[in-house]
Formats: structure tokens, sequence, C-alpha cells
């Protein structure tokens, strides 16, 4: 901590006597304010919602509805920079004055691939998605309209690379397996801060609503030299909205899941409002999401497949510009979500024969503040935290001894500096990250009458976890671009120390260095080439949530550690290829990226032998021989004229252990050789759109613990790997937009795994493995709704 410290004062010091304030410049300060108007268009048209900005100051606005535009900026000479979604960036040098109206216009070009598109995860630099050093592809607001997605959950698939599958027939907990691996070796960020935690993350892909969402970059391959532990297969960067203009949506939806069976519904209300000055020094971001969705049983079993839930999430963000070279935004979101699966959801939790239930209260905020010091310098101090507050109850055959709490609190804070110099850019930063966990189970009273005679025994609280985290860092990233070459090498040195009172070994520290080195050859060129090195580390958490208890009343499975466990270490090569043809007759881009990761000291389980009670225990130790994950992920897009958009994805991997583990296999569990995805969008007239979508999973290997599988000699189920069929899940939407003077509508409608390739060999009964579930998310289902706002 003390180090960490020491590192951040050092850094700030040494910025700022070099630093010249603009905010603070007596001679800046004398400047007097002009007035200067703009108009964004594009072939005539105007382009609303247009960002115009001057460099190297937080000076800046957005056009109106009819594409114009007014800044009040100090007198002088000035360069903007103009951004719009689906138009290349354009800049214009203006020279503003007092004595007369001074006036611009820009003429946008269309960006219909989006190549322009500005990206931060990369490398925490804004910059062209083109000029990047490693594919960063980006999940926008647009595309989860598109799909009509209530959760982030839904949205993940369409990218390459990436599948989210359902984990637990209980409880359904979900998780994203980024280039075959699990979903704890991928980094979640909220606005580019690693405070979504593991306890969170058990149920974060589906508690966060795409309501609350800007857009979602996701990046593939080790960011552990960025971005620290966890980020082996890559990072998931979620950023919240931010106030550019004023504009209102509000959408309501309904959906009926399992049309043509036994349909449950599944309803939703999401609103979210952007307010701003007149002059864009202060504005204001409001959303809210609320869904009731109500358990669906596919097998008439008694038992839900999918779990019952609530969820109300309200969030803000607030921006303010102090000066021309400043800027202080907050963001802060809060979530409650209830969810149960298992039986009997008339009763109490344990008058159940199985339940899974749990209740969230998750507040996250994010303090960040900019200053350009000087020209092409910038420097970020931020601090971010997340409070996670959960009441659950896992337990079987009416268990009173199953309800449990769990606390946890995450944080993030630190600064970044930022140099451009000739063709040259240089990051650095310090970081301090970690956390404290507690996990208890409920004590409870337990009477029973023998002999005529009342006995009372009291149970007390047990303390499940007490564990606490500590993670202090430095790091810098340089990179220098020569002609159609761009050259980027960063370092990361981390030391994190893990604590926890319960543990055989109480406390786990190691200093890690994670390097990354990337070549880009193309820019500014239709072809480009890209490889990339990359070292990550994922830390031996004594507590991970993330292995959470999956419950029958036969049996009940519990994660430990063993004493001796090991960090996991990763090497990362990737190499891709990407060419783009932009004509006025069609547009087409082509992505090929390879991955080969190599894990050290991999996590596995070893699965023990049931008790007379029925629990099993999980430890989870290092594979000595390690792991290889390779493979390609192939995209594309087609614009062949406006009124069609087609993207596809496909992903050929291995996953594969070096020594046998559990069944004497060798390849991951629950990771297909192949799966991908496409899209189609058509709109044959201006306020009508057409879309469909489908995702593709191969054959996997799902292991199997219920009442069907074989036992051994001694009557202990000893589980059979069963391999799944290749299964699509295909979905259609239409939607028609109607304007009036009262606002915009639009009234849509579709229907989600149109071909209801879902799950046919769902376990049955309180015996039942709720961990054997695979396929779509859910059955076939109809949606549709009404969204109304100002900006269609």
């Amino acid at each position: 901590m003390k180090t960490y410290i020491y590192l951040l004062v050092l850094q700030i010091l040494l910025l700022f006597p070099n630093s010249s304030f603009a905010d603070n410049n007596p001679e800046a300060g004398k400047r007097p304010i002009a007035t200067i108007y703009g108009k964004v268009f594009c072939n005539g048209e105007p382009v609303s919602f247009a960002s115009v900005q001057v460099v190297s100051s937080t000076i800046g606005t957005a056009t109106d509805i009819y594409g114009k535009c007014k800044l009040e900026l100090p007198a002088g000479g000035h360069q903007l920079k103009i951004q719009a979604v689906g138009f290349k960036t354009a800049s214009v040098y203006v020279v503003a004055t007092i004595e007369t109206q001074n006036s611009f216009s820009v003429n946008l070009e269309e960006d219909l691939l989006h190549l322009e598109q500005v990206v931060v995860t990369a490398d925490r630099n804004a910059r062209k998605r083109t000029e990047s050093s490693v594919i960063v592809n980006t999940l926008n607001s647009g595309l989860f309209t598109t799909l009509q997605t209530s959760s982030l959950s839904e949205g993940l698939s369409f990218c390459p690379g990436l599948r989210v599958e359902n984990n637990c027939g209980n409880c359904g907990s979900n998780q994203v397996r980024m280039n075959g691996l699990d979903g704890p070796y991928s980094q979640v960020l909220i606005n580019g801060r690693p405070v979504f935690s593991g306890l969170a993350s058990v149920y974060g892909l589906e508690l966060l609503p795409t309501s609350i969402i800007d857009r979602v970059e996701i990046v593939r391959g080790g960011g552990s030299a960025l971005y620290g532990s966890n980020a082996i297969a890559g990072t998931v960067n979620v950023i919240t909205r931010e106030p550019l203009n004023n504009q209102y949506e509000v959408q309501v939806q309904s959906s009926f899941i399992g049309a043509g069976t036994n349909p449950e519904p599944d309803n939703y209300l999401q609103f979210n409002t952007t307010l701003t000055t007149e002059n864009s020094n202060q504005g204001i971001a409001i959303y809210g999401f609320h869904r009731n969705r109500s358990p669906f049983d596919a097998n008439n079993d008694g038992f839900s497949e999918l779990a019952k839930i609530k969820n109300s999430t309200l969030g803000i963000h607030w921006g303010v510009k102090p000066g021309y070279r400043s800027k202080l935004t907050v963001d802060f979101f809060h979530i409650d979500e209830s969810r149960r699966g298992g039986d009997a959801f008339n009763k109490p939790l344990h008058e159940s024969n199985i339940a899974e239930a749990t209740e969230h209260r998750i507040s996250s905020g994010n303090l960040n503040y900019h200053l350009f010091t000087a020209a092409n310098k910038e420097l970020s101090i931020f601090a971010a935290a997340q409070s996670v507050n959960r009441d659950s109850y896992y337990g079987a055959q009416r268990a009173l001894n199953a309800y449990g709490n769990s606390q946890d609190i995450s944080y993030s804070t630190g600064s970044q500096f930022k140099i451009n110099f000739s063709n040259n850019t240089l990051i650095m930063g310090a970081e301090l990250n970690g956390g404290k966990l507690n996990d208890k189970k409920l004590g409870y009273t337990e009477f029973i009458v023998e002999n005529g005679e009342l006995n009372t025994t009291i149970y007390p609280n047990r303390q499940v976890a007490n564990q606490k985290t500590t993670i202090s860092g430095v790091f810098s990233q340089w990179e220098h671009r020569i002609g159609h070459f761009s050259l980027s090498a960063g370092l990361r040195i981390e030391h994190y120390l893990i604590n926890d009172a319960l543990s055989e070994a109480p406390e786990i520290s190691n200093m890690v260095f994670s390097p990354r080195l990337n070549i880009l050859w193309g820019l500014k060129k239709p072809l480009q080439t890209r490889v990339s090195y990359s070292k990550g580390y994922r830390a031996p958490q004594v507590f991970d949530e993330d292995l959470h208890i999956e419950t029958s009343s036969a049996r009940q499975v519990i994660h430990l550690n063993a004493p001796d466990l090991k960090q996991e270490t990763c090497h990362s090569y990737m190499g891709s290829i990407n060419y783009h043809i932009v004509r006025a007759e069609g547009s087409l881009e082509f992505m090929a990226e390879f991955f080969y990761t190599s894990l050290i000291n991999p996590f596995a389980n070893e699965i023990g032998t049931p008790d007379d009670k029925g629990i099993v225990v999980y430890t989870r130790v290092n594979e000595e021989e390690g792991a290889i994950v390779k493979g390609v992920n192939l995209e594309t897009t087609w614009i062949p004229d406006p009124k069609w958009r087609l993207n596809a994805s496909f992903t050929f991997q291995s996953s594969r252990f070096g020594a046998q583990q559990d069944f004497n296999e060798t390849k991951f569990f629950r990771t297909p050789g192949e799966y991908g995805y496409f899209l189609i969008e058509y709109k044959p007239a201006k306020n009508l759109l057409f879309s469909t979508n489908a995702t593709y999973t191969g054959m996997m290997l799902v292991p199997y613990f219920g009442p069907l599988a074989p036992v051994d000699d001694y009557g202990n189920t000893v589980g059979i790997l069963n391999k799944t069929k290749k299964f699509i899940d295909w979905s259609v939407k239409t939607a028609y937009n109607i304007s009036s003077p009262f606002g915009n509508f639009q009234v849509f409608a579709g229907i989600k795994n149109l071909l209801n390739n879902y799950q046919k060999d769902h376990d049955s009964g309180p015996n039942r493995d709720p961990g054997y579930i695979y396929g779509p998310l859910i059955p076939r289902s109809v949606f549709f709704g009404l969204k109304i706002n100002n900006i269609l």
C-alpha cells in the first residue's frame, strides 16, 4: 500500500511542474469568449447528435436534430474534431473572433463498416479501430436494439470468439466463454475499472440491463499488462451512457417464454434520458430498468429450468467542465435483483424440495477527473467502487442450514498520464485494486420432539469465507508509428496479497510481471496484419464465488482450494489479417484472427467421493502438464447497398489439458470445437426494418451426475460424460417507425429460438443434476413491444 502511494504521488509531482495549465493560465483567462456556429451534414442531409470537440480541451457540444450547433470558446484559432456514429471522423480548423459572426460547415462521409469507430479498451487510449494495435469488437446500443436484448448476456454471443451459456438449471447462473476459456479468465470492466467482483459476476451478465449501456468493447487475448489479474482470455468493458445531447427513450416489452408449450411471461420496462446545458458545460444521464420473469418448467416435472427473476435498476451519470481543459464525471447505478429456481414457488424457501435463490443489492460508482495539462498531455485521476450485499439460499430436502449472506466490497483507484509527441504515445500510470468479502451461513433453531419432550438446538452463524485482496501496481505503454507500421510495447508490475482468516494458508502473495508486444502493419491501408504477444495471470483466490453450489436432494457440491494452489499463468500469441473494401456499390470487411494460448499451472477440479449425506467436494488444484487453447476466429461484414447489412462469424478451436482429467478426458468440458453466428438486417423502406439472427454451437462434452448416472460398488454416483448434439438458435424480428408531432414511435415483434432447439433431455425430479444444462438460453419465445423517443 505505501509503495503504491509513493509511486502515485511521485508521478503527479513529476508531471505537474512541466505542465502548462490553460485553466489557470492568466493569459488564457484574459482571452475574450467568442461564439461560433456550425452545421454538420452528409449528402445534403443534417447529421443529428454529432459530437463537436475542440482538440486538447474539454470544450465540446453536439448537433441538434437539424445538424446545427453552437460553441462558446476563447477567441483565436482552434482545431475541431467532428464525430458521429456511422460516419468518418472529420477535422476542421476555425478562427473565432468577437468582431464578426463565426461559422463552419462540415460534410461527413459515411462509415458503414465502422472502420473509424473510436475505441479505448485496447490500450487505454481513444483511437480509431483501424489504428488499434489489437482487434477490438464493439457492441453498441443499436445492436442490442436489433437483437432485442434485455440484458448483457443475450448480446455477447454476437461477438467473434464469445459464447454465453447457462451453467445451472436451478438458479440460472451464466458465464461468457472467450476463445474457449471459462468465464473467470475474462476481466469484466465497468467504465474501464475492474470493480465487477467474482461475487457479482456469478449472475452479472444477466444482472446488467442493456438500457444502462452505451457500448461494450471486447478485446480478446491476454490483457494483464493493462488490466491486471484475470484478463487472460480478454476483457469485456461495459461503458455506461454519457450525456451528449437532449434526448429520451422509453420502451416496454412483453415476451412469452416457451411459446407453443407452457408459456410463461417475461415483461420489462426501460427508459433513459440525457440532458445538457446550452453551453454543454454540464450534462446528466438518467436510466432505469424493471423486469419481471416467471419461472419456466421445460419438462413438467415441477422444477424450473429458468429461474424466476425480478430486477430493478436505476443509474445516473453527471459531468461538469470546470474549465476549458478539465472535466469531472460521476457514474452511479444500483441494482436490486431477486431470483429463485427449484420448486414450490408459493412456499418459503426451506419448505421446497430444491431451492436456489438470491437477492442482490449492488451499488457501483465511478469518479473520474480528466485534465489536459498542456497540448497533447492528458492526466486522469480516478476512483471506483462496488458494493454487493447478497442474501442466498442453496438447499434441498427442506434444509434450514442453507440460508446465507455475502457482503463484498471491491475498489479501484489510481492515475494515468498520456503524452503524444511526434509519432509516439506514452501512457503510464499506477493503480490500487482490491476488495473484501465476508460470506457466512446463517444460524437457525431446530425443534425436535422425542419421547413426548421438546428439545431445542441452536446453531449459530457459521463463517464460510473472510477474504481480503490487495493488488497494487504500475504500468506503462509506449507506441511508435512510422509509415504504415505501429509498434506498441507495455509492461505492468503488480503485487498481489490475499488474506483469508479461515484458510490453512492465511496469506498468499507474489510479484508479477506482465509484458505485452503488439505490431500493426497497414495503417490507413485496406489490408492490415497484426501480431501480438502478452503474458497474463490469474491469482489463486481463496474464495471464488464463480464456483457456486449446485444442489439437488441427492447431491450437494462444495468447492475448495488445494493448500498449495499456485497462480495460473498464460502466454498468449495472436495474429490477424483484416481486409476491407469501401465502394459506392457495396462495402465488405473480412477478418481472420489466429490465437494460441499456453496455460501454465491451470486450475482443474479433482472430484471427490460423496459422503453419506451426498456431499461431494471439488478440490481446485494446479494441472502440472498445463493446457493449450488454440484456434481461429473468422468474421465478415457485407453491405451490398444501404438496404442490407450482413454480419457473420465462425470459430474453430481446440482446448485441451496436457494430461487426462476427469473421465480420462483431455478436452475442456462444455467447450465446442466450432461455433458462430450471423445477423442480417434489411430496411426496404425508411420506417420499416426486418432482421434475423442465429447462433450455432457444435458438439461438446457435458458431465452428468443425476439419477440416471451409474454408481460404484458402494452406491456412490460416478457420473457419465455425454456428447451433446449440434444446435442452432434462430430468431426473427420486424419493427416499424412512426413519426409524429408528439414524438417518434416504434412498434416491434418477433420470435426467438424459432426452431425451438431447446435442450430435450433435461434431468427430472428432486434428485436431478442442475449442472446438466446446455443449448440455447431460452426456448421458443414470442415478444412484442413499443418504443417512444425523439431520436428515430
